[in-house]
This record gives C-alpha cells, structure tokens and sequence, in this order.
C-alpha cells in the first residue's frame, strides 16, 4: 500500500464524502481520485516516466495535491520547494535534484524564462494559473504547458505503473550545516506508513476536518494536515496563507476539529484580540511542532480556547513523525511526548550506548518511517543512519514514563517561525559581499517568531551600512532566513584555532542586554 493506492481505495468507497474544500470550492473523493489519474496519464503523455524528478513549487492549494498524488501515481519522484525560495536556491535544488519536470505558479513565469539556460535538464515547466498571473497576463515560453491543458489531455482510468516500497516517493531538501542543502530520499513506505502510524496515534477519522495552513511543501504539513486526513476519509481544509483572522472564521464556518500549527502560529492567534474562544469549539485537537511551544503559551492558548494542544517531534529524514504527545495518558507540557506507534527512539551517548533514564544525549530513531539517504550524498548518509539508527543532531532526555524532552537542538541551528536556519548558508552569503571580511550567525529571541537571524560582520569598509546588508542578503535568501540586525565589530572572538566562537557572541549578547 501507498499514498496514491489508498486514496484510490477511499475513493472507492467514500466517492461522495469531502477530500478538501478551498476558498469554498469543494472537491470530493471521487473528483479528486479522476483529477489525479488523469494528471498522471497527462504527465505520461508530455514523456514524464516513472523515476522522473519533479519539482512542485507551489504553495496550498488544490494544484498542489493534485500534482503530488498525481506524479506519485505515475511513479515520478516530487521534489517539494518553497515557493519564495530565491532564484538561486531554486536552481540549485533544480540542478542538484536532476528535475526534469517542474510544478509552479503563473508568478514564478518571469524567474523560470530567466533561469531556462542555465537548466537545461527542465525539460517542462508546468504552469498552474492564479487569479493574480491572470491580472497580470504572463505569457508562457515554448517549455512551458498549462497544468489545466495537461489535466485535461490524460485518461481517468489510467492506475499508473506497479510502485515498489522502497522506490523513492519525495526528495526534501533540508538546509545543511555546509551551507548546502541535502536532499533527504522519503520511500513510498516511509511516508504511507508514517502518515497511517500518526492518524491512528491521534485517532484521525472521516470524521475530521483538518485545517492545512502549514505549508504543503514542508513535511510536517504534508504528513500531519495532509496525507493522514487524505488516507483515512478526513476533509483537508486547505488554506493558501495562515492569518488568524481567516483560521477563526474558517474553524466556525468549516466546524474544524484539527488545527495544526507552529508555536508561532499559536502566539499570533492568542494574541489576535478579535478571536472568540467559541470559533474554535468544534476543534477537538491542536497540534503544535517545527520548535518547543513555550509552556505558557501552552496553557495560556489552552485556558483561552479551551482545547487541547499536543506537542510532537520529527524531522525531515523521518517523514518526519516520531514523537507526539499522547491521546489516553496525561499530556506533559514542555514534552515532545512518547514514541509513535512502529517508531522507536532513544537518547545515546557518544558510544552509540543507551543512556540512563533522565541524563542527556543525543536522540536517536528507528522505524519504517526513516529515510534511505541522502540524494547522492553516500557519505553524509553513513554519518546521519548507523547500524539501523538515524542520529537527529539534537540533545534529549527520557523520564521514566517513556517521555521525552528535547534539551537543546542541533548544534547552532535557528528556527523562525518552525523553518530552520542553518547560520552557515546565511554567512556565505554575507561572506561574498565585496565588503565583508569576516561574519558569525546566531539566534536571537524574537516574541513573533520564536527566534530572529542576528549577525556580527567585520568589513573593510567603514560606510558600509546594516540596511545596505540586509538588503543584500534579502536579494539572495529566502525572506525567513534574511537577517532582522547586523552589527558591525571591529574583530570577531575566536579559539587558538582561529575558530569564531558563537557562544562568545551569544554571552556578548546576554551580557550587553542584562
């Protein structure tokens, strides 16, 4: 069994019943199984075949879906991307992934005809319209087709080729520590079981109505708010952009039962003097994740709505679930809960060896939702999964209820807003200003957005100014990774080795503001 299978089989079975509703228009089983069948047949006749790579850089919405389940159907691999990813970090992920075949918005028309000669291996840009690209009239290239016209050339009875599971199902690509992104290998298996493992830990029914503001292309989204509702005869209540205003008023019209989110999503919405605590009263479960939800958020949030919020954990090389909260035991605050079911996780020591119940090490997971690898990177693979083991970079502890708690999080990474930072790829950019001589990243608390990007930069030029840099940084980064301040120092602190030391700026920082 897989994604694309099982839909197939609630399609069979529930034809009437609601798969998504999006900005009102409603889509059942049934219409959305035909929609996918004939994207994959339509997908085969442009020359896509199974094991093709294709890029899906779109945000929430039913182009989205369609086209993921579409090409999973035929068997291609989907390589999801940030919609406003900058031009270079799309075509490195375009070029490193071998996409031969990629999904965008209209709006993204004038990026692709710029980028057409340096990606000689796209051989299609399919181009899903948008009420604001119509405004606007883009005119498509000769490598470009319309998602519609492709939609509506394919076969509603075409079932697609016989999919293996360990064939390669998604490429994630996370931010790596050398400034590289790695492309995590998710298998049909992974991502089929992971999505049924979570459902049943939350007891995810026909009954639901999930609410996916996250964005699809992340996969706490993709698994959490989309395949398990989707595998299980659940309503997806798509909506493109997250603002409290519409989840408020989507949660009483809708009668949400789920709402998944980010801590800073739980903030915007506590803090939203509008909310009614009785939009939310058929919302039987919120689910938090992407960082640790302060603890009186969480009960604040909770006292207000008066609904239960469950904390989890994952990562992207683990499709990514392993750790939420439980249903029929009593919710730890602060924790990330107990192992899901299939999945085991505990927390090491240098050795590989099993640490005693309440000390720290690293956390460490096994399960049928662990990725193969990393796309062409044989060596960062052996490093990441040892003897069955995926190693997740982060500190935890384990009580003696089976509870985890995540103590601190990979070395030096940032989260803002639950997307990751790595202050590596944020520093090579700073690094190729002409001005730059040398420059550290850190995480800094942010009451939006959990935490902000802050640099420390030494330059040559003593005109340079902060504005200046941020401004250069936001041309080549993705809007959340562009630093919120940059401070000029006259030399960096460093080791004997002539490492920066982040700590030192860290406790710079801490001592400054005290």
């Amino acid at each position: 069994m897989n994604l694309s299978s099982r839909l197939a089989e609630v399609a069979q079975q529930l034809p009437d019943k609601e798969a998504y509703v999006y900005e009102g228009e409603r889509c059942t089983y049934g219409e959305l199984n035909a929609a996918i069948s004939k994207f994959a047949s339509g997908l085969r006749n442009i020359g896509i075949q199974k094991g093709d790579h294709i890029a899906l850089i779109v945000g929430n919405s039913p182009h989205f879906v369609i086209g993921l389940y579409g090409a999973l159907r035929l068997g291609a691999t989907v390589i999801p991307i940030n919609p406003i990813y900058t031009p270079d970090e799309i075509s490195y992920i375009l070029t490193n992934g071998d996409v031969k075949a990629a999904i965008a918005f209209d709006l993204l028309v004038p990026l692709f005809a710029k980028m057409e000669a340096r990606l000689p291996q796209v051989e299609h840009v399919i181009i899903c319209e948008t009420p604001q690209g119509k405004e606007q009239g883009i005119s498509l290239t000769k490598k470009m087709k319309s998602f519609t016209d492709i939609l509506l050339s394919g076969d509603v009875q075409y079932e697609g080729p016989t999919l293996a599971d360990d064939d390669t199902a998604v490429i994630l690509y996370t931010s790596g520590t050398t400034g590289k992104p790695k492309g995590a290998m998710l298998t049909h298996k992974n991502l089929y079981r992971n999505a049924q493992d979570i459902a049943n830990y939350l007891k995810i029914n026909e009954d639901d109505r999930v609410i996916a503001t996250l964005p699809m292309f992340h996969v706490f989204c993709l698994t959490v708010a989309l395949n398990a509702p989707l595998m299980n005869g659940g309503t997806v209540l798509i909506v493109p952009k997250f603002s409290p205003a519409k989840i408020f008023k989507l949660a009483r019209e809708q009668k949400a039962t789920i709402f998944a989110g980010v801590p800073t999503m739980y903030n915007f919405l506590y803090q939203y003097e509008e909310g009614n605590p009785d939009d939310f009263r058929t919302l039987r479960l919120c689910i938090s994740g992407g960082a640790s939800m302060p603890v009186a958020l969480l009960k604040n949030f909770e006292k207000k709505f008066r609904v239960i919020v469950s904390e989890g954990y994952g990562l992207s090389e683990a499709s990514p679930v392993t750790c939420f909260n439980p249903l029929d035991r009593p919710r730890k605050p602060g924790s990330i809960g107990t192992s899901i079911m299939n999945v085991e996780n505990k927390v090491v020591n240098e050795f590989g060896e099993e640490v005693a119940v309440g000390e720290v090490g690293e956390l460490v997971v096994r399960g049928p939702n662990v990725m193969k690898g990393y796309y062409k990177m044989p060596e960062e693979t052996a490093h990441a999964i040892r003897d069955g083991w995926l190693y997740t970079g982060d500190l935890a502890k384990m009580d003696e209820e089976g509870y985890f708690y995540i103590v601190d999080r990979k070395k030096d990474m940032i989260i803002v807003g639950g997307y990751n930072v790595y202050p590596r790829e944020v520093e090579e950019v700073l690094y190729s200003h002409p001005d730059v001589i040398e420059a550290a990243v850190i995480g800094v608390p942010d009451p939006n957005f959990g935490e902000a990007v802050k640099c420390f930069v030494v330059s040559k030029n003593p005109s340079l100014t902060e504005e200046e840099l941020i401004d250069y940084c936001r041309e080549r980064l993705a809007k959340y990774k562009v630093p919120s301040s940059i401070e000029f120092l006259e030399e960096l602190p460093k080791n004997t080795t002539g490492k920066i030391l982040r700590r030192a700026l860290k406790e710079k920082l801490t001592s400054s503001q005290a």
